[in-house]
């Protein structure tokens, strides 16, 4: 029983994340401006935890990277988001 509400709270908190991902399609210019790390990157955080790392592509959002816990996006990094 134990391990089912770990998995069921690890579950909600990925569906959390989930949908902060998918409202930056509403406002897609949130967050902090990075063009240090890669031109049109932007990071914003969530739930204090958690930074998520994205730029807007043609009017679409493209999340290059989701961050725990103080994990450092370095530069040039946005070159291999796809791999």
């Amino acid at each position: 029983m134990e391990n089912d509400s770990g998995n069921r709270r690890a579950g909600d908190y990925v569906d959390r994340i989930e949908a902060a991902c998918m409202a930056l399609s509403t406002f897609p210019e949130r967050g902090t401006v990075r063009d240090t790390v890669g031109p049109g990157v932007r990071i914003v955080g969530f739930e204090r935890r958690v930074s998520i790392v994205f730029r807007v592509d043609g009017g679409t959002v493209v999340i290059l990277r989701v961050l725990y816990g103080g994990q450092d996006y370095p530069a040039g990094s946005e070159d291999d988001a796809d791999t």
